[in-house]
């Protein structure tokens, strides 16, 4: 589990690529400082795992399905990217709950500086991740926590301090680019639970536990 608070860009140092499966190596720093086998790391919001490392760099195994799912596939030698180790349950937690797996890919169909803030507007490839989104909740991007400012029926907007942008691919995206989007994963599991608790009828709602009308008058609610 990460929190999408980036510590620190790395770059693609080579990419080797077999059908949809790939082989990434990233040059890094800071999160080298610990580093070990089979270690989890965000990388542009895609948890992936550590299979090699030296002194300078870190390898990790890109599967098909996250070679379809993410913009992973669109990297190139020399692109920077955000990384971020996975959680210590001591540390502060200073972002959201960031699993590092992707609901969609989106694209960035307006930027604009808004005083000293940078908005970015953004379009879903897949619309329906947009349930889980209200004013002011959180979503990552590239790894990113971050809060959303306004929710349409097809898009989203953000709004950048300048640290964010400096310490972040986020610096070098433009309109048209491609990016990673989690949503808060409360909201998935709320939807879980409610659509289970109440898509039975009769007998079968009531082992499920479903929150019916004769469930309350049951229990003394009505």
């Amino acid at each position: 589990m990460f929190t999408g608070i980036i510590e620190e860009m790395g770059a693609m140092r080579r990419i080797s690529r077999q059908g949809q499966a790939m082989i990434l190596t990233i040059g890094a720093k800071k999160i080298l400082e610990d580093v070990h086998l089979g270690d989890s790391i965000s990388v542009n919001g895609v948890c992936l795992t550590v299979v090699q490392y030296d002194e300078s760099s870190i390898t990790v195994d890109v599967m098909p399905e996250t070679f379809r799912r993410t913009s992973l596939q669109k990297l190139h030698v020399g692109d920077p990217v955000n990384l971020e180790r996975a959680m210590l349950a001591g540390g502060r937690f200073g972002g959201h709950i960031v699993q590092g797996h992707v609901d969609s890919t989106g694209v960035i169909t307006e930027r604009h500086p808004e005083e000293n803030a940078v908005v970015f507007q953004v379009e879903p490839a897949e619309p329906s991740i947009l349930r889980y989104m209200i004013p002011h909740g959180s979503i990552t991007i590239d790894g990113i926590s971050l809060t959303l400012v306004q929710v349409t029926e097809q898009r989203f907007t953000v709004s950048i301090i300048p640290h964010t942008l400096a310490q972040t691919v986020l610096q070098h995206k433009k309109a048209g680019d491609e990016v990673n989007l989690e949503a808060d994963v409360l909201g998935k599991y709320m939807e879980k639970l409610l659509t289970h608790r109440t898509s039975g009828s009769g007998e079968t709602a009531r082992k499920q536990g479903a929150l019916t009308e004769a469930f309350l008058a049951e229990n003394g609610f009505i």
